[in-house]
């Protein structure tokens, strides 16, 4: 499906360009306060989305949590996607090669350093988790050569509004449709693939443990390490307070020795990168996506669970 460039999309688009540019005329700081109570608002007002956030959460931490905690956490979680928002919009003009230090501390990259110094190419997994986009900009602006797979956003015009931008910034873009040649050809050039690795892939993909349930994930990652022989570096940046500030780290490199010898390495490895990102969120759990549907596509012959009823819609079915 085409990104559309109707009169709906361009009038969007005008009205994101504007809200960016007000942003830009304040602090990101003040800006990210400002979201912070949207994002409350917005998680009081839209009721739907804030119960799937709770049922996802129930999911991951099955016991683990009580109602309270959980409730607290599906709020928490929507002031940091509202924060997020904003630096989607207008962190990047703040980020160049001289200003970087400013808001992200490298904290464990040394080894991840060193493997995409070999030239040899690496993939670069993260989740839904934090700004997943840093990472891969941190070691841009360093000067490695790294493209980031995205997909392209159904309106045309912020599409390419979000490539310009990250491309100023030494950050190069692919299209998740088409990448398939274009990503093996930059791998064996030496250069670095970033991903997002956390999708759910359908009733096709291959289905490992992600907090405890089986959750589809795509082969295409396990599958393309395998055919370049290259590492597979997991890291996340995740944010430090309220203000635009993030630490990176990376919690996982996984060698081509490791799967050689397996007898499934694309299961294998998929579970092992899934293992990593769960650690992270594990962490600092507000900081996940809470309201992706991960577990959407369920293993054949699995008999769906129960679903748990919230006190909430007890309380509103009576």
């Amino acid at each position: 499906m085409k990104p559309k460039d109707g009169i709906r999309e361009r009038i969007l688009y005008l009205a994101i360009r504007t809200a960016t540019y007000l942003l830009q005329l304040f602090p990101i700081d003040l800006n990210l306060r400002t979201a912070r109570t949207v994002g409350y608002l917005w998680w009081r007002l839209d009721a739907r989305r804030r119960e799937r956030t709770k049922d996802h959460v129930r999911i991951a931490f099955a016991g683990q949590f009580t109602e309270e905690q959980i409730h607290d956490l599906s709020r928490r979680t929507a002031e940091h996607q509202a924060m997020w928002f904003v630096e989607f919009l207008c962190a990047f003009p703040l980020l160049n090669e001289w200003t970087w230090p400013r808001y992200i501390e490298p904290v464990d990259l040394r080894d991840a350093m060193n493997e995409l110094l070999r030239e040899k190419g690496a993939i670069l997994l993260t989740g839904h988790y934090g700004n997943f986009e840093l990472t891969a900009f941190v070691l841009a602006a360093i000067g490695f050569d790294v493209f980031a797979v995205m997909r392209p956003l159904d309106n045309a015009r912020l599409n390419d509004f979000v490539v310009r931008t990250r491309a100023s910034r030494g950050l190069k873009l692919l299209n998740k449709k088409s990448v398939a040649n274009q990503a093996e050809e930059i791998l064996k050039q030496g250069g670095a693939i970033g991903m997002v690795a956390d999708q759910d892939a359908g009733r096709k993909g291959v289905f490992v443990d992600f907090f405890g349930r089986k959750a589809s994930t795509y082969k295409s990652i396990a599958l393309l390490a395998i055919r370049c022989e290259v590492p597979i570096i997991v890291g996340y940046a995740r944010r430090r307070g309220h203000r635009f500030r993030y630490e990176a780290h990376v919690n996982r490199i996984i060698q081509p020795d490791e799967w050689r010898d397996r007898e499934d390495p694309i299961t294998w490895i998929t579970q092992e990168y899934t293992t990593a990102i769960e650690e992270f969120v594990r962490e600092v759990p507000e900081q996940y996506l809470w309201l992706h549907r991960r577990w959407k596509s369920r293993p054949r012959h699995e008999k769906p669970p129960e679903r748990r009823q919230s006190p909430d819609r007890d309380k509103r079915g009576t």
